[in-house]
């Protein structure tokens, strides 16, 4: 199954860089009647160990098959922080699938608190205060190993300051399942 979803993805973007549209999809269904069911992914590409584009969806709300899709080529061509994929850079690029759970609410009254609910290494976080939302796949765990750089971070990466979580903003957290 794993080989298949990063055939799919890879596809895509080929599909993408074509103006094509190959993916028969309806055999795919019936092969695997999983990619009908509601599932959010996570498109992450990287070149040469550098991200190259990373989207995807927090919440199911499509079904697997179609978010798959969208999510790679959005992943190659949407991320607002790089240039569309070129059919160079496709010939190089790395891709990795994150399958997430469905995100669970985390009460807490403090940081500490807090601290004690999130399993280091293991947790995709979303953070939101106010109209302001961000997140981290469990992946970021990597390059921000401790809570506090992982924390700050992913503040300003929701355009809060760095400290944001003395003001107590939303937190939920989820698993995810690595295909690459």
């Amino acid at each position: 199954m794993q080989n298949v979803i990063l055939a799919i993805a890879k596809q895509a973007i080929q599909d993408g860089l074509e103006h094509t549209s190959t993916i028969d999809t309806s055999a795919l269904l019936k092969q695997n009647p999983k990619f009908a069911e509601a599932k959010a992914t996570f498109v992450t590409l990287t070149l040469y160990g550098q991200l190259r584009g990373c989207i995807g969806s927090l919440v199911a709300h499509r079904p697997f098959l179609d978010d798959l899709i969208h999510n790679a080529k959005a992943a190659a061509f949407d991320d607002p922080r790089f240039y569309p994929l070129s059919p160079e850079e496709f010939l190089h690029v790395k891709i990795e699938v994150s399958l997430l759970s469905a995100p669970e609410a985390v009460t807490y009254h403090d940081i500490e608190e807090l601290k004690s609910k999130i399993c280091v290494g293991e947790d995709g976080i979303i953070l939101q205060k106010g109209t302001r939302k961000a997140t981290f796949l469990p992946q970021v765990w990597e390059q921000l190993p401790d809570f506090e750089l992982f924390f700050s971070h992913l503040c300003q990466k929701a355009g809060l300051e760095a400290g944001c979580l003395k003001n107590h903003p939303d937190i939920w957290r989820y698993k995810v399942e690595k295909v690459k």
